[in-house]
């Protein structure tokens, strides 16, 4: 990501996703809280099923749509998805979010609740 992509992104965490459905092979376009943290883009949902995680479990590649302030354009980034599958990893970084994200907690959040039973995914920037 370039600096002026971390910036948007430390300002606006809320950004769109374009992942490929893992049944019907279509594009699907959602709108997404997002995290800069130390950084790593990641995206993290409450408990549950989420499509666009099975979506991009079975295909990583992703798009990344930044909406940049003051603007009417947006900024489309090719992105990898990593699934964040490891325990420890997992643990490690929704502790860091509750420490670093007003939003977070805001939802109360309980670490290992989210550990347990969240998605959790690391987008990568395609190199050029």
């Amino acid at each position: 990501m370039s600096g002026s992509d971390s910036n948007e992104l430390s300002i606006d965490m809320v950004v769109d996703i374009t992942t490929i459905g893992r049944r019907s092979g279509r594009a699907r376009r959602i709108e997404i809280w997002c995290h800069l943290l130390d950084g790593q883009i990641i995206l993290a949902a409450s408990p549950g099923r989420r499509s666009w995680y099975a979506n991009l479990a079975a295909n990583p590649q992703v798009t990344l749509h930044l909406k940049h302030l003051g603007d009417i354009s947006n900024a489309d980034r090719q992105v990898t998805a990593r699934p964040i599958v490891e325990e420890a990893e997992r643990r490690d970084v929704f502790t860091r979010l509750r420490a670093q994200s007003t939003f977070r907690q805001g939802q109360g959040m309980d670490v290992e609740s989210w550990v347990r039973g969240s998605k959790l995914a690391e987008l990568v920037p395609v190199s050029a």
